[in-house]
């Protein structure tokens, strides 16, 4: 499905970025982003860049293939290392996003990771993040993700109820979230997080009080939540446009994260952005953080944003475009 994002480039193979961008690049703070575009399903609210097998049969082979990603991703970080200089730069955060990261292979998650530390080190205090889908993990596969350096996940949960998530086409089943918070904690993770949307079609306020309290109960140290907003072109906005199912008012979204934020406060969580409550200030998403303070963070992969120095830019959307350049 094509994504709200403009056509870009991947940044010039001399790494010509302005040397405006790269003066004192060594004091300032480096993350990774890396985009994972596969998904084994559409879910109906989606309009991230991201490719279902279906939707690239024919459109590039190969080259959209998620076989040889794991190579294509770790060329671009090497191509980071030479855009940015040999100056010793350790990389402060990583972020795996997609997309579904945990489409992928372990050993291809921890071999991307392994290559920013080959490339450029990683802080003692690195925070390295995966988001995963609660059904593409098992206690072997979070296990192989922690030995391989990953310390924080974070699960889309978005409900703990039925017939919410099947509004959302999401496939996974009620209950498997929080399974999967406690299979991450005895793999050794030390930060896990519960993604929750709220403002689905269909659902009740005591719809959304009992995800609260399933989230809580799971006993994650981060939880997010979002209002679900209908993006033109989803499936969701069709089903909208033909009357199957009705438009949330604005009204029930800022009641929800009333209701978002009395819970999370009583169970321990402090708001600190948006959209996210941490129970402690170490279990804060540092890479979020880094992207609002303006840091500096290389994003690659397909339609992956990057920012140095003042200068953004981004990659080509298509994964076989992706991989050709």
């Amino acid at each position: 499905m094509p994504s709200a994002l403009p056509d870009g480039e991947p940044v010039p193979a001399d790494g010509a970025l302005p040397a405006s961008a790269l003066a004192d690049a060594a004091a300032r703070p480096l993350g990774f982003y890396l985009h994972v575009p596969y998904c084994a399903t559409r879910c109906g609210y989606c309009d991230f860049n991201t490719y279902t097998a279906t939707e690239l049969r024919g459109t590039g082979g190969v080259l959209a293939s998620r076989d040889n990603y794991a190579e294509t991703l770790v060329d671009e970080i090497r191509l980071a290392r030479k855009v940015l200089g040999d100056d010793p730069r350790e990389v402060r955060t990583v972020f795996v996003g997609g997309g579904t990261p945990t489409l992928l292979a372990a050993d291809d998650l921890v071999r991307m990771l392994g290559a920013i530390r080959d490339e450029f080190g990683l802080a003692p205090d690195a925070e390295i993040t995966t988001e995963a889908n609660p059904e593409s993990v098992d206690p072997a596969y979070l296990a192989t993700l922690r030995q391989g350096g990953f310390n924080r996940i974070s699960f889309g949960m978005q409900s703990a109820k039925q017939h919410v998530l099947k509004i959302l086409d999401r496939t996974h089943t009620p209950g498997r979230p929080e399974a999967c918070v406690a299979e991450a904690r005895a793999a050794g993770f030390e930060h896990v997080n519960l993604d929750l949307i709220y403002g689905t079609p269909g659902e009740s306020d005591d719809d959304w009080r009992a995800s609260l309290e399933a989230a809580i109960g799971a006993g994650p140290d981060h939880v997010s939540a979002y209002a679900l907003i209908v993006e033109e072109g989803t499936q969701l906005a069709r089903r909208i446009r033909r009357g199957e199912v009705p438009m949330t008012d604005d009204d029930v979204h800022a009641d929800r994260y009333l209701i978002a934020e009395e819970a999370f406060t009583a169970a321990g969580f402090d708001w600190y952005e948006v959209s996210n409550w941490a129970t402690s200030e170490a279990a804060r998403c540092l890479h979020n953080e880094l992207y609002w303070r303006g840091a500096d963070w290389w994003g690659a992969g397909p339609g992956a944003h990057s920012h140095v120095g003042g200068v953004r830019w981004w990659n080509v959307k298509h994964p076989g475009a992706y991989a050709g350049a």
